[in-house]
């Protein structure tokens, strides 16, 4: 499959990159070529994802199978928030309008953001445990708004391109050896990650899902547009649920279903249409020694 990524780069595509160059013809668009310093089996086109006549430029002439859209920028508070939403709606924009007209189906990043969980003035007890795709979405931040309307966008081309595209909801992301989710801060401060209930997933979970995202797109499994959570086996503590919900916010949702340290986001939605289940728990990855894929 020839299958182009955006933000190939950055800290989680370069392991997108990494896996799908060993079974595909793989163009990764940056802000920056790499040089000679960039993966052996990837081309590199350097443009800024926000000017749609370059992108449009670019994607037509390579003519993909598939686009990973996979550059934003990645959280809040690192930028004027209207940046930010500029940055991520013109580039989603652009991309997927361009990936629409070429017939390129998508599998393109959002976030649990996207629910307003995490930055909302005062984090709420959410509807549903586990938190599924259906959950109403609610940011009050522009992050989470950017990703609302990145998702709109895919559901636009969807309908207009009859392509089909994939929207990811990763929880925060983590590296093997480098789980920041284990830190003592966050593990003795239950507030430190009350703001997504504890959620995590290791980027190699992310990448097995994005894989899988793409047969589901190719083969018809994904139709139209779908959304899917993305996160960890488990909370990052370790500890009941329930229990953590109960402590910290003194309640629980009417609508609640978990056992043990599950996990706040169902993850059954992509086991289901495209075969995925997160596989790699905190308790072996944040010792793991592997070494980040250069790209």
């Amino acid at each position: 499959m020839n299958v182009v990524v955006t933000g190939g780069r950055g800290q989680s595509g370069r392991w997108i990159v990494d896996r799908l160059a060993a079974d595909h013809e793989v163009t990764v668009f940056d802000q920056k070529h790499p040089g000679p310093d960039g993966h052996a089996e990837v081309s590199y086109r350097a443009l800024d994802l926000t000017e749609p006549g370059g992108v449009f430029d670019a994607l037509t002439e390579i003519d993909p199978d598939a686009v990973v859209h996979w550059a934003a920028i990645p959280v809040a508070g690192n930028h004027p928030g209207v940046d930010l939403y500029r940055n991520n709606t013109l580039a989603a924009h652009g991309v997927l309008t361009a990936a629409g007209r070429v017939g390129a189906d998508v599998v393109q990043a959002s976030s649990d953001g996207a629910y307003g969980f995490f930055f909302a003035e005062e984090t709420p007890v959410p509807d549903e445990l586990p938190i599924t795709e259906d959950h109403t979405l609610r940011p009050e931040d522009d992050y989470g708004l950017s990703k609302i309307v990145t998702e709109e966008i895919g559901k636009t081309i969807a309908r207009r391109d009859g392509v089909s595209v994939a929207s990811i909801r990763p929880s925060w992301i983590q590296e093997p050896g480098n789980y920041l989710c284990r830190d003592g801060d966050y593990v003795e401060d239950l507030s430190a990650g009350a703001g997504n209930y504890w959620s995590y997933v290791d980027v190699r979970d992310i990448v097995d899902l994005v894989e899988a995202a793409l047969s589901g797109v190719s083969d018809g499994d994904v139709d139209g547009h779908e959304a899917f959570n993305c996160v960890g086996p488990d909370n990052a503590l370790g500890r009941p649920l329930a229990e953590l919900m109960e402590t910290h916010y003194g309640a629980l949702p009417d609508d609640c279903d978990v056992e043990g340290d599950a996990a706040a986001y169902a993850t059954a939605k992509a086991t289901k249409l495209l075969g995925w289940e997160p596989t790699r728990s905190w308790r072996e990855a944040a010792d793991e020694d592997v070494e980040p894929p250069a790209v």
